[in-house]
């Protein structure tokens, strides 16, 4: 009995399977026009497209993958010529991964530039290439130096064409409750201290005589120099530094 396996919705166990003769044999006969033998020839394969699905994870929609996936089996088969003297499914795999991953990009809502999906999909096929011939998954830098591209251009590219993440997607789930990923990101720069303190000076720069509130903002917002406020609202700096010692105190009042 078939061990039942259900992927995409597709039972597994009850796919045919085919040799490599009989598939050959197959494709002489689609050749010459066989529609039935070439219907055939597509289930016996469905398999091959539901393995190269699944490396791709469920999150990009397996059943669309799974669609696209069907397309670029059906253009190897088209296009696949018996006198190249290669499995079929050898010649098919890179062109059904084609059919996803261009998929995959041109249904992606972040638009990235077609230089940097090329230098992440030649990091991806170098970081197989390298986990193939050493058996452990390679560095950054191994990638870098297989490919010859500098390494902070190859993490913005494979950082570019990750998935994006919901923060209401769920980390953690237990029974009825569920933590979302917003609850576990803190926010360590725009803390209620913060706000309140940012409050408080706001309020305070509103009792400020209007010269002293705008040395301050250009002192301390804009981030001129004393030589260059002096020259902006023509005055001395010394009179600058005073006015602005004379705010400082005032808003130092006020916050006590």
């Amino acid at each position: 009995m078939a061990h039942r396996v259900e992927i995409c919705g597709v039972n597994t166990g009850n796919l045919p399977k085919i040799n490599s003769a009989e598939s050959l044999e197959l494709i002489k006969k689609i050749q010459n026009g066989d529609n039935e033998a070439r219907e055939y020839f597509i289930i016996c394969n469905i398999r091959l497209v539901l393995s190269l699905v699944q490396r791709f994870g469920s999150k990009n929609g397996s059943d669309d993958l799974f669609q696209v996936g069907c397309v670029g089996l059906i253009k190897a088969l088209n296009n696949f010529d018996t006198s190249l003297n290669v499995r079929f499914s050898t010649y098919a795999v890179p062109m059904i991964i084609g059919e996803i991953r261009r998929f995959i990009r041109d249904s992606s809502a972040l638009k990235i530039s077609r230089n940097m999906r090329d230098i992440a999909y030649k990091a991806m096929q170098a970081r197989e290439k390298l986990e193939l011939r050493g058996g452990e998954e390679p560095t950054l830098m191994e990638i870098a130096s297989e490919i010859d591209i500098p390494l902070s251009e190859i993490s913005c590219a494979l950082d570019a064409i990750c998935d994006p993440v919901s923060l209401y997607e769920s980390v953690f789930s237990d029974g009825d409750s569920s933590i979302m990923l917003m609850e576990q990101i803190s926010d360590t720069k725009n803390t209620d201290e913060k706000w309140i303190e940012e409050a408080a000076l706001k309020e305070a720069m509103k009792k400020l005589p209007d010269r002293e509130r705008e040395i301050i903002y250009l002192r301390y917002f804009i981030g001129k120099t004393q030589i260059e406020i002096s020259e902006a609202i023509k005055i001395s700096q010394a009179q600058v530094s005073r006015l602005e010692k004379n705010a400082l105190a005032r808003i130092r009042e006020n916050f006590n």
